[in-house]
Protein backbone atom coordinates (compact mmCIF):
# COMPACT_ATOMS: atom_id res chain seq x y z
CA UNK A 1 0.00 0.00 0.00
CA UNK A 2 2.66 2.01 0.90
CA UNK A 3 4.96 1.59 -1.92
CA UNK A 4 2.07 1.99 -3.99
CA UNK A 5 1.19 5.58 -3.08
CA UNK A 6 4.76 6.56 -3.04
CA UNK A 7 5.31 5.10 -6.60
CA UNK A 8 2.43 7.30 -7.36
CA UNK A 9 3.60 10.33 -5.53
CA UNK A 10 6.96 9.93 -8.11
CA UNK A 11 5.44 9.51 -11.13
CA UNK A 12 2.79 12.50 -10.54
CA UNK A 13 5.83 14.29 -9.39
CA UNK A 14 7.89 13.44 -12.54
CA UNK A 15 5.21 14.44 -15.00
CA UNK A 16 5.43 17.84 -14.41
CA UNK A 17 8.00 21.00 -13.60
CA UNK A 18 7.50 20.16 -9.88
CA UNK A 19 11.02 22.08 -8.32
CA UNK A 20 10.11 25.07 -10.65
CA UNK A 21 6.66 25.07 -9.05
CA UNK A 22 7.65 24.65 -5.82
CA UNK A 23 10.50 27.06 -5.91
CA UNK A 24 7.73 29.73 -7.55
CA UNK A 25 5.68 28.95 -4.33
CA UNK A 26 8.20 29.21 -1.87
CA UNK A 27 9.19 32.77 -3.11
CA UNK A 28 5.32 33.72 -3.28
CA UNK A 29 5.09 32.90 -0.16
CA UNK A 30 8.64 34.55 0.74
CA UNK A 31 8.12 37.90 -0.59
CA UNK A 32 3.81 37.65 0.61
CA UNK A 33 4.73 37.57 3.82
CA UNK A 34 7.59 40.12 4.76
CA UNK A 35 5.08 43.14 4.38
CA UNK A 36 2.09 41.67 6.31
CA UNK A 37 4.08 42.30 9.75
CA UNK A 38 2.25 43.61 12.75
CA UNK A 39 -0.13 46.32 12.21
CA UNK A 40 1.69 48.79 13.84
CA UNK A 41 4.67 48.63 10.93
CA UNK A 42 2.03 47.84 8.52
CA UNK A 43 0.84 51.52 9.35
CA UNK A 44 3.70 52.75 9.06
CA UNK A 45 4.40 51.20 5.58
CA UNK A 46 1.14 52.01 3.82
CA UNK A 47 -0.03 51.17 0.64
CA UNK A 48 3.87 50.07 -0.28
CA UNK A 49 2.98 47.05 0.94
CA UNK A 50 0.06 45.86 -1.48
CA UNK A 51 2.40 45.58 -4.74
CA UNK A 52 4.32 43.04 -2.43
CA UNK A 53 1.30 40.72 -1.22
CA UNK A 54 -0.28 40.93 -4.93
CA UNK A 55 3.27 39.88 -6.21
CA UNK A 56 3.57 37.02 -3.86
CA UNK A 57 -0.22 35.57 -4.75
CA UNK A 58 0.67 35.88 -8.41
CA UNK A 59 4.04 33.88 -7.98
CA UNK A 60 1.95 31.35 -6.00
CA UNK A 61 -0.83 30.76 -8.34
CA UNK A 62 1.52 30.39 -10.93
CA UNK A 63 3.60 28.06 -9.27
CA UNK A 64 0.44 26.10 -9.02
CA UNK A 65 -0.05 26.67 -12.68
CA UNK A 66 2.83 24.76 -13.27
CA UNK A 67 1.94 21.76 -10.82
CA UNK A 68 -1.71 21.11 -12.16
CA UNK A 69 -1.34 22.75 -16.09
CA UNK A 70 2.27 21.72 -16.95
CA UNK A 71 1.47 23.09 -20.87
CA UNK A 72 1.00 26.08 -19.44
CA UNK A 73 4.64 25.45 -17.94
CA UNK A 74 6.88 28.09 -20.49
CA UNK A 75 4.27 30.97 -19.51
CA UNK A 76 4.81 30.54 -15.92
CA UNK A 77 8.20 30.62 -15.87
CA UNK A 78 8.78 33.12 -17.76
CA UNK A 79 5.96 35.32 -16.01
CA UNK A 80 7.57 34.17 -12.19
CA UNK A 81 10.89 35.28 -13.51
CA UNK A 82 9.55 38.69 -14.60
CA UNK A 83 7.53 39.29 -11.32
CA UNK A 84 10.36 37.83 -9.19
CA UNK A 85 12.82 40.16 -10.61
CA UNK A 86 10.32 43.22 -10.85
CA UNK A 87 10.14 42.26 -6.77
CA UNK A 88 13.75 43.10 -6.53
CA UNK A 89 12.58 47.10 -6.72
CA UNK A 90 9.09 46.60 -5.57
CA UNK A 91 8.69 44.98 -2.80
CA UNK A 92 11.58 45.26 -0.05
CA UNK A 93 14.44 44.24 -2.72
CA UNK A 94 12.33 40.84 -3.74
CA UNK A 95 12.33 39.89 0.00
CA UNK A 96 15.31 40.61 0.90
CA UNK A 97 16.94 39.19 -2.15
CA UNK A 98 15.94 35.52 -1.28
CA UNK A 99 12.23 35.53 -2.62
CA UNK A 100 13.59 37.43 -5.83
CA UNK A 101 16.44 34.71 -6.47
CA UNK A 102 13.96 31.86 -5.80
CA UNK A 103 11.63 33.19 -8.40
CA UNK A 104 14.19 33.76 -10.68
CA UNK A 105 15.11 29.98 -9.76
CA UNK A 106 11.58 28.98 -10.42
CA UNK A 107 11.15 30.17 -13.23
CA UNK A 108 14.06 29.50 -15.17
CA UNK A 109 13.16 25.39 -14.02
CA UNK A 110 10.13 25.56 -14.67
CA UNK A 111 10.47 26.94 -18.51
CA UNK A 112 13.39 24.73 -18.86
CA UNK A 113 11.41 21.52 -18.00
CA UNK A 114 10.70 19.21 -20.82
CA UNK A 115 8.12 16.17 -20.51
CA UNK A 116 9.37 12.69 -19.63
CA UNK A 117 8.00 11.50 -23.40
CA UNK A 118 9.78 14.25 -25.50
CA UNK A 119 13.21 13.89 -24.14
CA UNK A 120 12.90 10.04 -24.72
CA UNK A 121 12.23 10.69 -28.23
CA UNK A 122 15.27 13.17 -28.64
CA UNK A 123 17.69 10.39 -27.38
CA UNK A 124 15.98 8.06 -29.68
CA UNK A 125 16.73 10.19 -32.85
CA UNK A 126 20.58 10.57 -31.89
CA UNK A 127 20.77 7.19 -31.43
CA UNK A 128 19.56 6.26 -35.48
CA UNK A 129 21.52 9.10 -36.91
CA UNK A 130 24.44 7.66 -38.20
CA UNK A 131 27.66 9.74 -38.13
CA UNK A 132 28.42 10.93 -41.96
CA UNK A 133 31.47 9.37 -43.38
CA UNK A 134 34.90 10.98 -43.95
CA UNK A 135 35.77 13.10 -46.42
CA UNK A 136 38.71 12.69 -48.25
CA UNK A 137 41.53 14.71 -47.64
CA UNK A 138 42.88 17.61 -50.76
CA UNK A 139 45.91 19.34 -50.75
CA UNK A 140 45.78 22.18 -52.91
CA UNK A 141 49.38 22.06 -54.27
CA UNK A 142 48.49 18.56 -55.08
CA UNK A 143 50.75 15.98 -53.38
CA UNK A 144 49.40 12.87 -52.66
CA UNK A 145 48.47 11.55 -49.09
Amino acid sequence: MLLNLRRRWQRWRRSRPFWGGLFAILAGSWICVLPLAPLKIMLQQGVAGIPSVLMGIVMIVLGLTAWFAPPQRSLAGVLTTLIATAALVLSNLGGFLIGTLLGILGGGLMFAWQPYAARGAGKAESAVAAPSPPTPHHDPQGAQP
